[in-house]
C-alpha cells in the first residue's frame, strides 16, 4: 500500500495556490485522492485540504516534507502534513453525566472513530468501571466545590502532565463540568473540544432544558466548539437541533437533548481527527 497523507493549509488568498500545490504533488509522484478548498472573502485567507497517496517508493517521507515546507514558506502558508493512517491520541474528560462518554467509547470500540484513547480523566469516580470495561486507564483528579485557586492549579497541572506523558493531540470535554482556567485554555488552544448542552444561548447555566421547557421552546440542540478562555464562546465546529412541542416534559427534552449532544460531539471529534477542521479567526472551516 502506498503511504497516504492529509495536507491542510491556510494562507493569504492569491492566484495559483491550487495549481502550485497540485503541481508539487504531481512532480513528486503523488496521486490526489480528494481535495477541497475555500477562499474567505472576509478574512482574505485561503484554506485547503488534500488527501493524497505517495506512489514513489524511492521518495522518503522526510524529503517530501522538507521540500513542501519550501513551497509553503514561499506562499506564506500555515501548513500541516499528516499521516492519513495514523490514529490521533485523544483524552476524554467527564464529570457525572456520561452519555457523551459512553457514546464516544462505543464508536471507538466499534471502529467508527479512528482514534486511540489512552486515558479518561474525571473529577468524580462515577465512570471508572466504564473505563475499565474498555481497558482504558482512568485518572481521578478530584476538585472540591469552592476549591482554592492553588488547588485548581495543582489539579490542572496533573492534567497537563497526563496530556504530556500520553502525547495527547486532542482533549474532549464530554460533559466535563468544570471551567478551565485561562492558562489551561491557552495550553490547549485549538486542540480541546467542548459540547455545549444547549443550542440556545439564552438558556445558560444549570438545567437548561428545564429553562427551555418553561419558555415553551420549539427547537433544542447542541453545539460543539473549541475551548477558549471565554466560556462557551469558542469557534463553533458543529451544531444540530431537534423539534419539540408543548406535550413534552423536561425529562423528555433532556433525553432528546442528550441524543443530539452525542451526535454533534461525535461529528466534531471525527472531523478533528480526520483533519477536516481549520481555524479561521473566531470561526472554523470544516471540509466534510
Amino acid at each position: 500500500m502506498h503511504p497516504e497523507y492529509i495536507l491542510t493549509l491556510s494562507c493569504p488568498d492569491q492566484r495559483g495556490i491550487v495549481h502550485r500545490v497540485s503541481g508539487f504533488l504531481a512532480q513528486h509522484d503523488c496521486n490526489i485522492i480528494d481535495s477541497a478548498q475555500f477562499g474567505d472573502a472576509d478574512s482574505r485567507l485561503f484554506f485547503m485540504r488534500v488527501h493524497f497517496a505517495s506512489e514513489n517508493p524511492a521518495l522518503p517521507d522526510a524529503t517530501l516534507r522538507s521540500e513542501f515546507a519550501q513551497l509553503a514558506s514561499s506562499l506564506g502558508m500555515n501548513a500541516q502534513l499528516h499521516d492519513a493512517r495514523r490514529k490521533p491520541r485523544v483524552l476524554l474528560m467527564v464529570s457525572k453525566i456520561g452519555h457523551c462518554l459512553n457514546d464516544l467509547l462505543f464508536r471507538y470500540k466499534s471502529g467508527l472513530l479512528p482514534v486511540e484513547i489512552p486515558a479518561i480523566v474525571s473529577n468524580h469516580m462515577d465512570f471508572y468501571q466504564l473505563a475499565a470495561s474498555y481497558n482504558i486507564p482512568f485518572h481521578h483528579l478530584p476538585l472540591a466545590a469552592g476549591a482554592s485557586t492553588q488547588a485548581k492549579q495543582e489539579q490542572e497541572q496533573r492534567l497537563l502532565d497526563i496530556i504530556d506523558t500520553q502525547q495527547i493531540e486532542l482533549v474532549v470535554l464530554a460533559r466535563y463540568m468544570q471551567v478551565l482556567s485561562p492558562t489551561l485554555c491557552r495550553a490547549l488552544q485549538g486542540r480541546a473540544i467542548n459540547i455545549h448542552h444547549s443550542f440556545l444561548p439564552s438558556f445558560k447555566g444549570a438545567r437548561p432544558y428545564l429553562q427551555a421547557h418553561d419558555r415553551g421552546v420549539k427547537l433544542i440542540g447542541a453545539t460543539a466548539h473549541f475551548v477558549t478562555g471565554e466560556l462557551d464562546e469558542g469557534p463553533i465546529i458543529e451544531q444540530d437541533v431537534e423539534r419539540v412541542d408543548h406535550a413534552m416534559d423536561p425529562d423528555t427534552l433532556t433525553a432528546i437533548g442528550r441524543d443530539v449532544e452525542c451526535v454533534v460531539l461525535a461529528r466534531a471529534v471525527k472531523w478533528f481527527v480526520e483533519h477536516r477542521i481549520l481555524l479561521d479567526g473566531h470561526k472554523t472551516v470544516v471540509f466534510k
